[in-house]
């Protein structure tokens, strides 16, 4: 009995402000692709083994751009990474273990994993190009997996954005009376 009480503390411990807990926006990234990963390894009935989690992980952080990367190159999960923590992620999914918790348990190893932050979402829909910088232009085709080569001039970058929005962001080329 006074080991499921001693374990009941502990979790009572851990949520309060004051407790070890992750705070409001802590492990944004860590918690956001570990949930997506998770959802993915039961959507495709995929064997909960320490082993096949990893090596799924591996596979899954390929495709990871951006922030999401980082966080693969942080635990292991790329071919380039320095460390490998990869089995703090695969065994504790291996028993679903709740993304949130092996994302804390991750911030003790490594505090960067935990720094990450998803950049903010433009709304294309109401933004005014013009008062946007280079650099978020570039950023706006770059998530879109598109360049603008022989762009010198702003207006270069705002005239492929607007010619790619259809494709890429229809409804907000769709609501923009600009165009």
């Amino acid at each position: 009995m006074w080991a499921t009480h001693g374990l009941a503390v502990a979790l009572a411990l851990s949520v309060l402000p004051g407790g070890r807990a992750l705070r409001q926006g802590d492990c944004e990234v860590c918690i956001s692709y570990l949930g997506r990963f998770y959802q993915d390894l039961k959507d495709r009935d995929v064997t909960f083994s320490p082993a096949s989690i990893e090596k799924e992980l591996i596979k899954f952080c390929r495709e990871a751009r951006g922030k999401e990367n980082r966080l693969c190159y942080y635990i292991g999960a790329t071919d380039d990474a320095a460390t490998k923590i990869i089995n703090e992620v695969s065994k504790p999914l291996a028993h679903h273990i709740p993304v949130e918790k092996i994302c804390e348990k991750l911030k003790k190893k490594d505090s960067q994993i935990c720094e990450l932050k998803y950049d903010k979402q433009i709304d294309l829909s109401t933004v005014d190009l013009k008062k946007l910088r280079v650099k978020e232009l570039k950023k706006i085709l770059d998530d879109w997996g598109e360049t603008c080569k022989g762009c010198a001039e702003k207006s270069d970058y705002i005239r492929k954005i607007n010619e790619l929005m259809p494709k890429y962001a229809p409804k907000a080329a769709s609501s923009r009376t600009d165009l």
